[in-house]
């Protein structure tokens, strides 16, 4: 996704034909990734339509684009790339967009068929196939990766169980009452849950047919989809001198420890300005933000990456954003009917406003939301809780950035 976004930018800004080549692992010209466990994943989207620029655009612009292809090592002196197939690739500035590859089961069995980890096109093409199939599935895992994918199994008619580590989903996000929510309109549409469980063997004769979990239950399924995280891609950066934490450490100009070298995307550890600490997002927004900001840099512009965090998703007839960084949050308000599918949630420190959630809400939240975190905005927490008073009167202290 970098560098599809990244092209483009390049391209409106005049990079001229022969001076950008996109060296890609994948099989398929960038795409959006979003899609892969929602509308793709569902059948309604297909490869050319989440494909981030058309296929001639790159020809056009006289971009080289060259797809299962391997790096194998960095030489930042030497400014080259060494593939696997031993050619060089020599480049005056470069993009590190590697991105992230899933965490994978580690239990007896996690090598039989029928076991996926989504994060690529061709992923997302075989789980869609097998699901033509499927009768009963098991997802591990309740990110939004989990949610997604269950909500689009359950509405293809799979049987579906969504197992979890905590005891209940999306612990490290959702607040209590938001689990609840997305809980109980999951178990509406037939979705089971299994709680605070862990696996410690997956079963069967050549494809899985069994999960086993830690206290001896077994659970039946023709397919298991697992999301438990991500691993930031750094292996090809092991002897590059190039300072690695997490990630690729980059600073505020998403630029690494060697100049002329910048990285973006899954893979980018940076600093941000806005909460005045270190972090790598997992996420489309990020994504593309970063790819354009590098590509202005290669142009020369020097700026910092200002950025409010932000991500979206559809799960069932629901779609949600989010925006911030609640950790360290002090009040939690929620905003809205929690019994149905229209509230907000605002997480508030030092009655200052660093991260929103809003589903079904009206557009002045939606709009204020990332207003109020980028500018720190004191709000009262018993006004904002407030649903039958305009979201406007929230804020009754000054501004202070």
């Amino acid at each position: 996704m970098v560098a599809g976004y990244a092209a483009r930018q390049l391209a409106e800004l005049g990079l001229r034909p022969g001076e950008l080549t996109i060296v890609s692992a994948d099989t398929s010209i960038p795409y959006e990734r979003p899609p892969l466990s929602k509308s793709f994943l569902a059948g309604k989207d297909s490869e050319e339509s989440i494909r981030i620029n058309p296929d001639d655009f790159y020809r056009e612009h006289g971009f080289d684009v060259r797809l299962r292809t391997e790096v194998a090592a960095v030489s930042p002196g030497a400014r080259c790339l060494d593939l696997h197939t031993g050619e060089p690739i020599g480049f005056e500035k470069l993009i590190i967009a590697t991105g992230a590859r899933p965490r994978r089961l580690e239990v007896p069995g996690s090598g039989l068929d029928g076991i996926y980890y989504l994060r690529t096109l061709d992923d997302a093409t075989r789980i869609r196939q097998h699901a033509g199939t499927a009768k009963r599935a098991a997802v591990i895992g309740g990110g939004f990766i989990g949610m997604e994918v269950a909500s689009v199994l359950a509405q293809r008619g799979v049987e579906t169980n969504m197992i979890l580590r905590e005891d209940r989903i999306w612990k490290q996000f959702f607040s209590p009452e938001m689990s609840g929510f997305f809980e109980a309109y999951y178990t509406a549409r037939s979705v089971r849950f299994t709680k605070a469980a862990s696996i410690a063997e997956v079963r069967g004769s050549g494809a899985v047919s069994t999960i086993v979990l830690a206290g001896g239950q077994t659970i039946p399924c023709d397919m298991l989809v697992a999301g438990i995280g991500v691993v930031p891609v750094t292996e090809p950066l092991a002897h590059s001198g190039i300072e690695l934490n997490n990630g690729v450490l980059v600073n505020e100009f998403l630029e690494t420890s060697r100049p002329g070298i910048y990285a973006a995307g899954d893979v980018a550890n940076y600093q941000d300005v806005l909460f005045g600490k270190r972090r790598r997002v997992e996420h489309w927004d990020n994504a593309v933000s970063q790819g354009q900001h590098c590509a202005r840099a290669l142009m020369g512009e020097a700026a910092p990456f200002r950025h409010v965090p932000y991500f979206f998703s559809d799960v069932f007839d629901l779609s949600y954003e989010f925006w911030g960084d609640p950790v360290g949050a002090e009040q939690v308000v929620h905003r809205g009917d929690m019994a149905s599918s229209s509230f907000s949630v605002w997480w508030i420190r030092g009655q200052r406003v660093v991260a929103a959630f809003a589903m079904k809400r009206p557009e002045e939240e939606r709009d204020l939301a990332p207003k109020w975190i980028e500018a720190r905005q004191r709000v009262s927490a018993r006004k904002l809780a407030d649903a039958s008073h305009p979201i406007e009167d929230a804020p009754e202290i000054a501004t202070s950035v």
